[in-house]
């Protein structure tokens, strides 16, 4: 059989491609090929939070994520003290799956139980005096900085500012300069510094906020892109414009590499659609068209997605509380099956079942995963040939449990034979 040498002879006779020929071609993919890597660079490699814990500007203090802890513990502790319990709850067998689960979600509310926060300055802060609100986003500033200093603020941690609409746009800028003022003079910006912009309705509404967030940065002497930020996706508008084309996809490319997630809210955008009180819900048709829509939008961005939240509140006698943790378990859980990572939680009480779904979620599918990465690397085939966008994958879901505490590394290295950075390089971080 002839071969093709290096430099695009053929010594075998017989037609080639010309060098002429292949100058065009990579002349004409030239563009194309700076803008995949500019549009779609991939997953960041970063770590995911599970969750995003609201609190008011006005409750937020310093013991919040302590207390959070606190209260959710006593919930489980109360209504779960045992696996047979918490199986009972949730309407899964008690089994040696959930024995472990049981442990690992009891340890990590006492030592992790809030991985992200976000001080809420609009729906769950409402209108304030000017001089009330500027007093508060000094003060959460200020309680910020001390619990990054002191290593007790949760890994990642930000506010939500008022909408960019006529009537709070002032509102929510000046919050927003007090606020990153503040935390600059108290040192340098927290790694883990979350900012939420919400119910956005138009591509210009972002770009808005890159223009501020350019300004900051270069008034403070802080490197350009520094300062990112999540879009909410709150209203129909931001799913599908006037002009009949996907929004969230123009926000992102408003965005100029800023954005860091969408976050689907469950009720405004429920609302938005007509949708009932009664019928407002995470898995309702409109909210998982919504999501679709999301999801292909942000595929090889780098912008993470994150589901809505239930209204449903864990509290009272220990039925009422088990009712409604199977309900947050389930919809937790059909998130997850649906790629959607991260979601919000109301309530304290939200917490152990946050945690069982996702433990859960990570534990079941850990052997399976392990093996095919194994077989992957070891090139061993076995029942399933996977292929390299499927090791991403299977790394990927590795690295997950991995970081919310879910798997240990030990036990993954022991079943795959790889350590983090192994894991890290297949899952292209």
């Amino acid at each position: 059989m002839s071969q093709v040498q290096v430099d695009g002879s053929n010594p075998g006779g017989g037609a080639s491609f010309s060098a002429a020929a292949r100058a065009a071609v990579d002349a004409l993919l030239a563009p194309v090929d700076a803008d995949l890597a500019r549009r779609y660079p991939g997953d960041p490699g970063t770590r995911q939070p599970v969750h995003t814990v609201y609190v008011p500007a006005d409750a937020f203090a310093a013991d919040t994520v302590s207390s959070w802890g606190r209260q959710a513990l006593e919930a489980f502790d109360t209504h779960a003290a045992t696996p047979a319990q918490l199986a009972e709850a949730l309407g899964v067998p008690a089994d040696e799956l959930l024995a472990d689960v049981h442990a690992r979600v009891r340890a990590k509310l006492e030592r992790e139980p809030v991985e992200d926060l976000r001080i809420d300055f609009e729906d769950g802060y409402g209108p304030r005096p000017d001089a009330e609100e500027d007093a508060a986003a000094v003060r959460t500033a200020e309680l910020v900085a001390a619990a990054v200093a002191d290593g007790t603020a949760p890994p990642y941690i930000g506010i939500r500012i008022k909408c960019m609409e006529a009537a709070v746009r002032d509102r929510g800028i000046r919050t927003l300069e007090l606020f990153l003022a503040t935390l600059l003079a108290a040192g340098p910006l927290p790694e883990g510094l979350v900012l939420t912009l919400p119910k956005v309705t138009y591509a210009e509404q972002v770009t808005a906020l890159v223009r501020l967030l350019e300004d900051f940065e270069r008034r403070a002497g802080l490197p350009a892109g520094r300062i990112g930020f999540e879009i909410q996706i709150e209203t129909t508008q931001a799913i599908l414009g006037a002009d009949g084309r996907a929004t969230v996809a123009r926000m992102i490319e408003a965005a100029e590499g800023r954005a860091t997630g969408l976050h689907y809210g469950t009720f405004d955008y429920s609302a938005s659609c007509g949708v009932s009180a009664a019928y407002q819900s995470m898995d309702h048709p409109v909210a998982d068209h919504a999501k679709a829509v999301m999801q292909v939008a942000a595929a090889g961005t780098g912008v993470r997605l994150s589901d809505g939240s239930t209204n449903v509140i864990p509290t009272g006698p220990t039925a009422q509380v088990h009712a409604a943790w199977r309900l947050h378990h389930d919809l937790v859980r059909r998130s997850l099956a649906r790629a959607y990572y991260q979601g919000w939680d109301m309530h304290p009480a939200h917490l152990p079942t946050r945690y069982a779904a996702v433990y859960t979620f990570y534990r079941e599918g850990l052997a399976a995963a392990a093996a095919r990465l194994a077989a992957y690397v070891a090139k061993a085939g076995g029942d399933v040939m996977d292929e390299p966008a499927t090791a991403r994958a299977l790394s990927g879901y590795v690295l997950r449990g991995l970081d919310c505490g879910a798997v240990d590394l030990a036990e993954v290295t022991g079943l795959t034979g790889l350590d983090r950075r192994q894991l890290d390089a297949l899952a292209g971080r």
